[in-house]
């Protein structure tokens, strides 16, 4: 699903450059659920966000689907976006004036699927995340938990090959951080990919896999105790 050979990516620092990504190599496949840690400066954030193709790489391959990623404008790259990756972020980006179910329809609304349905399929994937009873809510009726929902339905409706999720559950406290992993799990066991980011360990060890980073380079690529015993 996602093959990653030898990648480079640097930023320009004034004279210099600060080179993030050093030459990495990762292959995630289809189904799986993969935690990508390392502290602050690691380049994990700079590894979403060109998996997520909101940001390009200077070297090396990146495969998404069998189609190698390259070149695109902006125009493609939502394009692919919108037909492969489902986002959830850790500040939930919903908008502010619009309901539950209004958020959740949005990504549904740039495939140009028609209102009446886009309303009707937003309200299924609010049903499947628990929250059909909140649906003409705006995100400030909601608590942290039930906005990450909202979030993690809106990253759902178009039917994505990929959930790329950037610390979900970083705005959250433990108990309902873990009812969001739950709900990923859940996503994953129907047979989505999940890429999840987070540097929090017991968060890390939920998922199958863990990919660690330093300074740019993995050093460790293992995986877990659940993994092992599923």
């Amino acid at each position: 699903m996602i093959q990653i050979k030898n990648l480079h990516k640097s930023y320009p620092m004034g004279k210099d450059s600060l080179h993030v990504l050093k030459g990495l190599n990762l292959h995630i496949k289809e189904g799986e659920f993969v935690s990508i840690m390392g502290s602050s400066g690691s380049g994990k954030s700079t590894l979403l966000n060109i998996v997520g193709l909101l940001d390009t790489h200077d070297e090396g391959v990146y495969i998404l689907n069998g189609q190698e990623i390259k070149e695109l404008d902006e125009t493609k790259a939502a394009n692919l976006r919108n037909k492969f990756l489902g986002f959830v972020f850790q500040s939930f980006n919903l908008i502010s004036y619009k309901t539950a179910v209004e958020n959740v329809a949005l990504p549904l609304y740039y495939k140009g699927v028609g209102r009446k349905e886009r309303l009707v399929t937003a309200m299924e994937y609010l049903d499947k995340v628990g929250l059909k009873d909140w649906a003409n809510h705006l995100p400030n009726e909601l608590s942290g938990g039930q906005k990450q929902r909202v979030a993690i339905a809106r990253a759902l409706v178009t039917e994505p090959k990929v959930v790329l999720a950037d610390e979900p559950t970083g705005a959250l406290d433990s108990v309902t951080s873990d009812s969001v992993m739950e709900l990923l799990k859940e996503i994953n066991r129907e047979g989505m990919t999940v890429f999840v980011i987070t540097h929090e360990e017991e968060i890390a060890e939920q998922s199958e896999r863990i990919v660690r980073l330093k300074d740019g380079v993995i050093i460790s690529d293992e995986k877990t105790k659940k993994a092992v015993t599923i």
